[in-house]
């Protein structure tokens, strides 16, 4: 098993949450042997490395575990679509907003922009598979770029990109088919040797995408073109700020990581928070600071200012005082008396 290290660049995004998933869990599992352990990868991925007649396959492989395991993996996204599927036994799941354990035949599918983790905190007993195949975006309004080697015709590929794009629908039971091709999946990546069986794999995510064709064209499927807006993409973008105010944020920074232009970027946050970007950046930080103020007594003043992204701590005090009407040290010394006196 090998690890690529090197840096993914396709797209850049302020903040660990848009870093390839290096699944060290997994790993360590495979290492301790308590797992089965099977993938061919690139960039950060583990597994065998993949060749030039698969880009934009960035991960296939499955693990297979027949004992109680002791790890799972935390909420993450991947660079690229990704498709999970289990085999047998059971596993905890876990995406946006919904929780459940997926039974044999499930398939889950989250796009790049959706946090999800396996394990609650642990992985169940079972063999599962996945497949991530990057499509160049990172955000729900952008345009998707299928690799090259996809041959569905054009309009049930756009069909199908239609379908995954303007639905939020993540787990769904499938049938024979989609199982069979799963486990041809998991014997072609057993005997690959060095890229000896790209033409089959290739072959079998294109089966693979006419299989979830039919099953969504059969389900009670409803698009919802809102899904595509740029406005989601800054939404999104907005809702994560707040695990990244330490960044050395401009306007231009937050527009390029929402992948949109400056313009469209503070129109739309002006229309989600009624201010312009710059100051909702600073509400969240006043309000992280606040919180570090009140639950943390060690911290000292110049290392919350870091720590919520100022660049010194005098500036800091000065916004601070401008929308508190008081110091740091005041407020923290004001919080800790009225706490005293109400306990």
């Amino acid at each position: 098993m090998k690890i690529n290290i090197q840096e993914i660049q396709p797209y850049e995004a302020d903040g660990v949450v848009y870093h390839a998933d290096t699944c060290l869990p997994l790993v360590d599992a495979a290492k301790r042997k308590k797992i089965k352990f099977k993938a061919l990868a690139r960039h950060t991925y583990p597994g065998d490395r993949l060749d030039e007649n698969t880009l934009g396959l960035n991960s296939i492989g499955y693990w297979d575990a027949n004992e109680p395991q002791d790890w799972g993996l935390d909420w993450h996204r991947n660079e690229g679509i990704e498709f999970h599927f289990l085999e047998t036994g059971t596993m905890p799941y876990a995406q946006e907003n919904k929780e459940v354990v997926l039974t044999p035949n499930h398939l889950t599918i989250t796009r790049p922009w959706e946090a999800h983790k396996v394990g609650d905190p642990c992985v169940g007993m079972g063999k599962f598979y996945w497949v991530i195949i990057d499509l160049g975006v990172r955000r729900p309004h952008q345009d998707w770029t299928w690799p090259n080697w996809i041959s569905l015709t054009p309009s049930d590929l756009t069909r199908l990109t239609t379908i995954l794009r303007q639905n939020e629908k993540s787990i769904w039971k499938t049938d024979q088919r989609v199982r069979d091709c799963f486990l041809r999946i998991g014997k072609a990546i057993d005997t690959d040797k060095k890229g000896s069986n790209a033409s089959k794999i290739r072959l079998l995510i294109n089966y693979l995408l006419i299989l979830l064709l039919d099953l969504m064209n059969t389900g009670d499927i409803v698009l919802n073109e809102s899904l595509t807006d740029s406005l989601r993409s800054v939404k999104l973008f907005l809702n994560e700020l707040d695990k990244n105010l330490s960044e050395n944020w401009t306007i231009e920074l937050m527009a390029e990581s929402a992948g949109v232009g400056v313009t469209r970027f503070t129109y739309h946050c002006k229309r989600l928070t009624n201010v312009t970007p710059m100051r909702y950046l600073t509400m969240k930080r006043l309000g992280l600071s606040k919180k570090l103020l009140e639950e943390n007594n060690k911290l000292s003043i110049a290392e919350i200012a870091y720590m919520c992204g100022f660049a010194t701590s005098q500036y800091f005090a000065t916004v601070f005082k401008k929308y508190e009407k008081c110091s740091p040290n005041t407020y923290r010394l004001k919080y800790t008396i009225d706490n005293f006196q109400f306990t």
